[in-house]
C-alpha cells in the first residue's frame, strides 16, 4: 500500500486527504489536533503520529503543508532520509532553500495543491515533475507542470486571487441585503450563480475572455457592471507586487 506522510495538519492537508484514495496509507502531523483527529475518526487509513518525525519515519513520501514563516525552523528539526520524496506546499520557499533544509532528501518537489483537491478536482501545479509527486495529486485531481521554477511561481501568485473573488461575491450578496433580500436568501443565490458559472467555465474550451464576451451584450447591463467596476492595471499591478514577495525580489 502506498503511504503519504504530512508535516503540517491544516486546511489544505485536509483537503488532499479527503481526496485521496482508500488504498493507501496517511500519516499526519499531530500539530493541529482537532484536523488530525477527526481525518483519523472519519478515515480508517489514517493516523496520528507521535510527532512530525514519526511522520517521516513511517513515509516515503511526505507533503510539508506548514506556514512559509516555520518551514525553515519545523524541517531543520527534522532527521531526513536520502530515499524520502519532499514535497512543498509552503509558498515562495524556493528549491535551492528546500534542499538545503532537507538534506540528505534530493527529490524535491514544490506544489500548488488546491482546496478542491477533497473533491478530487485540484488541478495541482508542481515542479519538477517528479512521478511520485504526480502519482500523489493524480489521485486528487490532475497536474499541470510548467517549464521551470519561475513559472510555478505565476501560479502560485495567480491562486492569491481567490479571496478578492470570494469578497466581491459577498459585497454583491450585501448589497442585495441592503435592498430588501434576506441575507440567507442572498448568500443561497449568490452561491448558486457563480457556482454554475464555474460549472460553464469548468466546461468552457475556448479563452476566458472569449466566455466573458459571450456573457454581455454591447450597451447591456453585463457590459456596464463590467466596465464600471473593471481596472486590469490595478490587477496586473497586484499580481506583480505578490509575485515580487514570493520570489523574494
Amino acid at each position: 500500500m502506498q503511504s503519504y506522510g504530512f508535516v503540517g495538519t491544516g486546511e489544505l492537508t485536509a483537503a488532499i486527504v479527503e481526496g485521496l484514495n482508500e488504498d493507501v496509507a496517511v500519516f499526519l502531523s499531530p500539530r493541529n489536533h482537532d484536523i488530525a483527529h477527526d481525518l483519523a475518526e472519519r478515515f480508517p487509513t489514517v493516523e496520528v503520529c507521535r510527532d512530525n518525525q514519526d511522520v517521516l519515519d513511517r513515509a516515503n513520501t511526505v507533503v510539508v503543508a506548514v506556514r512559509p514563516q516555520v518551514v525553515r525552523t519545523v524541517l531543520t528539526e527534522l532527521t531526513f532520509r536520502p530515499e524520502h520524496v519532499v514535497v512543498s506546499a509552503v509558498a515562495g520557499t524556493t528549491l535551492a532553500q528546500l534542499r538545503e533544509w532537507a538534506a540528505p532528501a534530493h527529490r524535491i518537489i514544490r506544489s500548488i495543491p488546491l482546496p478542491t483537491a477533497s473533491r478530487r478536482a485540484s488541478r495541482t501545479a508542481l515542479y519538477p515533475g517528479d512521478p511520485a509527486a504526480r502519482e500523489l495529486f493524480d489521485r486528487v485531481g490532475d497536474v499541470v507542470v510548467p517549464a521551470d521554477e519561475a513559472t510555478l511561481a505565476t501560479f502560485s501568485a495567480a491562486t492569491a486571487t481567490f479571496s478578492a473573488h470570494l469578497a466581491q461575491l459577498a459585497a454583491v450578496a450585501g448589497w442585495m441585503a441592503d435592498h430588501g433580500v434576506t441575507a440567507e436568501d442572498a448568500d443561497a443565490y449568490i452561491a448558486h450563480v457563480f457556482g454554475e458559472l464555474g460549472r460553464t467555465l469548468a466546461g468552457h474550451g475556448g479563452t476566458l475572455g472569449e466566455l466573458a464576451r459571450k456573457h454581455e451584450t454591447p450597451g447591456g447591463i453585463n457590459e456596464q457592471f463590467r466596465t464600471t467596476t473593471q481596472n486590469d492595471d490595478r490587477t496586473r499591478q497586484a499580481l506583480d507586487e505578490v509575485l515580487a514577495r514570493l520570489t523574494n525580489q
